[in-house]
């Protein structure tokens, strides 16, 4: 005969067979072959079955071995039958690594057709860490290391199309007689500017080290050599038994050995995996609860065999084999992930599983992309373009010089060539390719560069973005998307802790129908009023008592003692709000035993028996308790949703439509709602309840739908005290920079693993969704359902699909994932497009990079995404921006990200402001620089009329390769580093601004080649107005004559005097750099060209410039063309920039008219309404439309605000927990003490 089956097993059946992955039904087909009660058990899957523990027999017959045989015994096994076709995510292991043994090779587990057996598997040994060969537990966001630094630093940067054209080049100029203009004259900048590049790169992944740093170098408290030693978290081996106190993260996935709670339990925060605020709770298995002193530890003998590594947080399979003991199934409600924090929980002890890239957290993670600018894009087309120019201009030089040799050959036969030949063709195609080959800037990379880089430095030295509380700057991870910033158009955001701050407060409440708290500075419950009705005999009085009585009795809160002090533990965050504002009122909840709670009302002290829980569910939306009153009253408390609450209601219930409104009241300024009620029992009537309760309890075949059931008979009858409020608190200003960021033309979608009540209140709470708001609600379980829905509601939206509409978009993981489906993925996005606020719900962390990466390939916008736990890594990793929160959720998303800050409310500045001036920066840098290289290397073809398209050079070598250099370097540095197109006020008081930046209106194709051609007409009159002038040639006062050389100089005197100050119409806000930059670059040229006529024969350089600045300062001619050529070249730009800005000017241009004039309060709201009036193209900021949409899915009513967070399915009931814990019984505990101080105190 069996041996009775353990009670924990007996008691958590019906939740074990509700796991979807998997790992419950391990464990209820291990339980069948050893006891029959739990044969043909069924295997449900979110309520429905799927499968069915069958015996099936071996070859060789049933057995009478142990219960619990050796893996390598197969005298019978065990096979779920399959009853229908479920999700994907029914696999088990689908990731795994070949080459590993099975895991229990005597249990079949036959899943549905898209599940999968385990068929791979680790062993991992105790106690041996010889056997134990796995990763190591570092991580590292690095893009390089010492080795793959040189070749994955050269790949990226001659995938840029520049540098490769450069290389290129600087090929060609290696060949013997080919190069025009020396065989180093690329090669050397091209090396300058990969050195100066590289130390950027060098720079800024330093500093991803050092972020790494900090998270490897975090300490924990690990078992090794006889002995507790702390040691790093990188030190951390598979294998290892750690250690941990409450508030720290855990360093690994461990299975959880035992705890400092009752029944082993422990309690984990798991804000940084799914967003969810609530507690869960895990369970050591009873096998291992004893372990816990370090000799007990050291004798722990055996192995732990488990699926290999794979991103399902959910899911678990893995069995543990103790030495002289028999085998145990291991589940997810024993396995502890990285990234999680161990809460209201002194201590746990865990063995390693997973380190390193194979825990769970960094399997969700993406791999880090490469990222470019769409200005870095748009850039490399235009230079593909202009190399196509390039050619051209090669190929026409190629003719033209065909032709000259063939009409000259016989009046000039010294120079005459041998006929026509392919090679000689190609040799003169190389000669003009290099002559003419910078027309691309190869200044323009290290420009970029040095002006990227001092951006960065400006967004980390803000004082703006500097959150004094902790002392964090804002900082730039990468300078490489500065001009990205600027451009953003879809805004994707977490909710917990990039929102909101992960604390819940007692705000205000309703009672018998009368609002109490105060709007006030602070967090806290405040209002006089409550405690003077209470203690003043107020008609309410007995509803304020009842109202608090049940707040201090209704909950799953346990509390402890430190000191004087109560320090109230909770999974729920909500719960321990509620009992904590009722304790600063007066109602302390002071004690709770297995079977009562006692609180203290105004000095006197009450003890409620606890008879039963009703406990919460999704599905329920509401918790109960059974009490006996100390006046011996049976009595139901009960607390939650409006909606299930008023329909259970009485007859003879009181204040329900002030409450309701007050609820309303509640919900639009953002508050989770609770409605609170009581009711009054017969004993007769309760006794005959409990035995259907019993029959519930023990019912194997759907328990959970029988228990809710058998709750619906008693929960009746209900009269009405009130309704509470509580607040997520946000962080500073976030509801105005939402609002902003809105103004600004930018759309948001909050991506959440948090429940559906509490994302739809958060966006009350920072007045994304106003209360009147349509709100498409879609929750569907199966790909036609959602299909069908999407469908109705694309048909509803008619000629308004794909256009901003004032509708709310709400969605769950669930029918995400079949929305994603390739098949209606394109009607899901533009359902999601037709809406002003999507809200996602319930995402894994790949859902929320899948959402991201499905907007960022179909809609031609940037995208941004912020996050500050590491289920937003994916996310920030995907979009074109990322941006890491610095909060209290670890360092993975603020080390994965492209910038991190301290407050959601700093994303305001970082784009409005350092966004849109970054981008203005970076395109008139890129501008000016293609503008002053087209300018001066154009001269080259027109000289080449005048030379026989010989392929001979005006300029004199040094003076070309000094061009960007030295002489022009200035101007597009200080147009990148201290342009602003308005200033900071501006941006930020009129975020319509930002549209212009967000719009690329500065900078585009048509702008890229407007510049260009202005470019090619200014190299026009730079060459043939001085050659004119000079036709008849020039005699100097000696009687020398001039040659090309004279022209030259000429020329490259007026080629930097126009480029300077065209740099000089470019700027918007002049500043003493500006001035440096263009008058202090003519005077540079003067000054060299002076001295470097000098320098022959006294240093061998030049000596065809020797004499040179003589003959042509003392010339006439020259100092008429320095007034007359840069006029004549610049006339037309100036006449065209007046026209535009009189008569039809930007909104921009209106904007710094006003701030021209010193109007410190100057009001442009006129502005924007006339431009909004008159449809200015300038400015187009899309006006919501409103549409009426008539199906199932839409909800019209006002928000109620019910949102409540609670553990569900747990490893064990809320009625368990509760009575697990006697604080009659327990020492006061030190919580969140170091593992130093711990080891400190172990030690003595």
């Amino acid at each position: 005969m069996a041996p009775d089956p353990p009670i924990s097993f007996r008691s958590h059946l019906h939740k074990l067979s509700r796991d979807p992955l998997g790992a419950s039904a391990h464990v209820i087909c291990t339980l069948a072959s050893f006891y029959p009660e739990f044969q043909n058990q069924p295997i449900l899957q979110t309520g429905k079955e799927i499968g069915v523990c069958k015996l099936a027999e071996s070859p060789s017959g049933p057995s009478n071995a142990s219960p619990f045989p050796s893996p390598g015994q197969d005298d019978r096994s065990l096979e779920v039958g399959d009853l229908d076709e479920q999700e994907e995510n029914c696999k088990a292991g689908e990731e795994s690594v070949p080459g590993s043994q099975k895991v229990q090779e005597r249990i079949v587990w036959n899943p549905s057709p898209q599940s999968a057996e385990m068929s791979q598997c680790r062993s991992i040994y105790i106690n041996d860490p010889l056997k134990n060969n796995f990763c190591q537990n570092s991580i590292s966001t690095t893009k390089y290391s010492i080795w793959s630094f040189l070749p994955r630093y050269l790949y990226l940067q001659f995938g840029k199309t520049a540098n490769a054209f450069f290389l290129f080049i600087t090929i060609l100029q290696q060949i013997p007689d080919v190069s025009p203009t020396g065989k180093y004259t690329t090669l050397l900048p091209l090396m300058i500017i990969l050195t100066i590049s590289g130390i950027k790169e060098v720079i800024e992944d330093y500093k991803r080290h050092m972020a790494d740093k900090l998270v490897n170098s975090k300490t924990t408290l690990v078992l090794r050599e006889d002995s507790w030693y702390t040691i790093s978290w990188k030190e951390v081996n598979v294998g290892d038994i750690v250690k941990t106190w409450s508030g720290e993260f855990l360093p690994a996935d461990m299975v959880l050995v035992s705890s400092s709670e009752p029944q082993s339990i422990c309690h984990i925060g798991t804000a940084n995996l799914d967003g969810e605020t609530n507690l869960k709770i895990r369970q050591a298995l009873p096998e291992t609860a004893a372990v816990q002193t370090e000799n007990q530890l050291l004798n722990l003998h055996g192995k732990i065999e488990c699926e290999e590594p794979n991103r399902h947080f959910n899911s678990f399979i893995g069995t543990l084999y103790l030495s002289d003991r028999r085998p145990v199934p291991i589940g997810p409600d024993q396995v502890l992930l990285r990234g999680t924090q161990l809460r209201n929980t002194q201590w746990i002890i865990g063995i390693v599983i997973y380190c390193g890239f194979e825990t769970k957290l960094m399997q969700n993670a993406v791999k880090s992309p490469l990222k470019k600018s769409q200005v870095e894009k748009v850039t490399s087309l235009q230079i593909l373009t202009l190399f196509l120019f390039l050619l051209v201009m090669s190929v026409v030089s190629c003719v033209g010089a065909m032709y000259w040799n063939q009409m000259n050959s016989m009046d000039m036969w010294y120079i005459r060539k041998k006929g026509f030949s392919t090679y000689n063709f190609a040799m003169e195609s190389l000669v003009f390719i290099i002559l003419y080959h910078n027309l691309i800037p190869i200044s323009l990379l290290v420009t970029l560069e040095i002006v990227k880089f001092t951006q960065a430095q400006f967004i980390n030295w803000d004082e703006d973005m500097h959150f004094k509380e902790s002392n964090i700057y804002a900082m730039a991870r990468t300078s490489n998307l500065n001009e990205e910033l600027g451009q953003v158009k879809y805004l994707f955001s977490d909710k917990t802790g990039t929102l909101t701050c992960n604390i819940m407060t007692f705000k205000k409440c309703t009672i018998a129908g009368i609002i109490y708290g105060q709007t006030s500075p602070s967090y806290e419950f405040n209002d006089p009023a409550l405690l003077e009705n209470f203690e003043k005999g107020h008609p309410t009085e007995g509803y304020i008592k009842e109202f608090f009585t049940l707040l201090c009795v209704c909950h799953t809160v346990i509390p402890e003692r430190e000191g004087n002090n109560i320090i109230y533990q909770a999974s729920s965050p909500d719960e321990a709000a509620l009992v904590k504002g009722a304790k600063n009122l007066g109602f302390v909840f002071t004690t709770r035993t297995p079977y009562s709670v006692t609180i203290e009302t105004m000095g006197e002290s009450f003890t409620f028996e606890i008879l039963n829980v009703l406990e919460f569910s999704s599905n329920r939306k509401r918790m109960s308790v059974i009490v006996r009153t100390p006046m011996g009253q049976l009595r139901l408390y009960c607390k939650g949703a409006d909606t299930v609450i008023y329909e259970r209601l009485s007859k003879n219930s009181e204040f329900v439509e002030d409450t309701l409104n007050h609820l309303e009241y509640f919900a639009t300024n953002g508050l989770r709602t609770l409605c609170v009620a009581y009711t009054d029992l017969i004993e007769e009537e309760y006794q005959h309840w409990l035995k259907e309760y019993a029959k519930a309890s023990t019912n194997l075949d759907d328990r959970i739908k029988k228990l809710e059931e058998c709750y619906d008979i008693i929960e009746k009858d209900f009269m009405l005290l009130g309704a509470t409020a509580i607040e997520d608190r946000l962080q500073a200003r976030v509801p105005e920079t939402i609002s902003t960021l809105l103004r600004a033309n930018i759309r948001i979608w909050v991506l959440t693993g948090d429940k559906q009540e509490t994302a739809i209140n958060i966006a009350y709470s920072c007045k994304l969704i106003s209360g009147n708001l349509p709100r498409i609600h879609m929750n569907a379980n199966s790909f036609e359902a959602t299909k069908q829905m999407i469908d109705q509601n694309c048909q509803d939206f008619g000629c308004l699909l794909g256009k901003e509409n004032d509708v709310a978009l709400i969605i769950d993981g669930e029918t995400l994932k079949h929305a994603l489906n390739f098949d209606i993925q394109r009607k899901f996005l533009n359902l999601a497009l037709s809406c002003r606020t999507v809200l996602c719900c319930r995402m894994s962390p790949l859902q929320k990079a899948e959402i991201v990466d499905m907007v960022k390939k179909h809609v031609q916008a940037i995208t941004l995404a912020i996050g500050d736990g590491a289920n937003d890594v994916s996310m920030i990793q995907t979009a074109h921006v990322g941006v890491g929160i610095s909060g209290n959720e670890g360092m993975q998303a603020t080390n994965n990200s492209d910038y991190s800050i301290a407050q959601f409310s700093y994303l305001e500045k970082l784009l409005l402001v350092h966004g849109a001036w970054n981008y203005f920066r970076v395109t008139k840098c890129i501008l000016y620089c293609f503008y002053k290289n087209v300018v001066l290397y154009t001269i080259g073809l027109w000289f080449t009329f005048v030379n026989g398209f010989s392929g001979q050079i005006l300029f004199e070598h040094w003076c070309i390769g000094l061009y960007n250099v030295i002489f022009t370097s200035l101007p597009p540095l200080v147009l990148g580093i201290f342009e602003r197109c308005c200033s900071e006020r501006s941006l930020l008081k009129y975020p319509e601004l930002y549209t212009i930046s967000q719009n690329g209106e500065t900078f585009n194709p048509k702008v890229f080649w407007v510049h260009c051609l202005c470019a090619f007409f200014h190299s026009f009159i730079l060459f043939w107005f001085p050659t004119k002038m000079m036709a008849h040639d020039v005699v100097l006062q000696q009687g020398y004559t001039t040659d090309y050389l004279f022209l030259g100089n000429f020329v490259y005197t007026y080629v930097v005097v126009t480029v300077c100050l065209k740099a000089g119409l470019e700027t918007m806000s002049w500043n003493n750099f500006s001035h440096l930059a263009i008058w202090g670059s003519i005077i540079t040229w003067l000054v060299f060209f002076t001295i470097y006529s000098y320098l022959w024969p006294t240093i061998p350089i030049a000596p065809e410039m020797k004499g040179q600045a003589k003959m042509a300062l003392v010339c006439p001619y020259f100092w008429l063309g320095l007034f007359i050529v840069p006029v004549i070249c610049l006339i037309p730009n100036v006449f065209w920039k007046s026209i535009k800005n009189t008569h039809s000017r930007s909104l921009l241009e209106e904007t710094r008219e006003l701030e021209s004039r010193k109007l410190r309060e100057a009001d442009v709201s006129h502005v924007f309404r006339k431009r909004a009036t008159l449809g200015s193209v300038q400015i187009s900021l899309p006006h919501p439309c409103e549409v009426i949409l008539r199906n199932n899915s839409v909800d019209l009513n006002a928000p109620h605000g019910y949102a409540f967070s609670q553990t569900e399915d747990s490893v064990i009931t809320q009625e368990e927990l509760v009575r697990c814990y006697d604080t009659t019984q327990m020492d006061s505990k030190i919580w969140g003490k170091s593992s130093s101080s711990i080891l400190g105190d172990e030690d003595n």
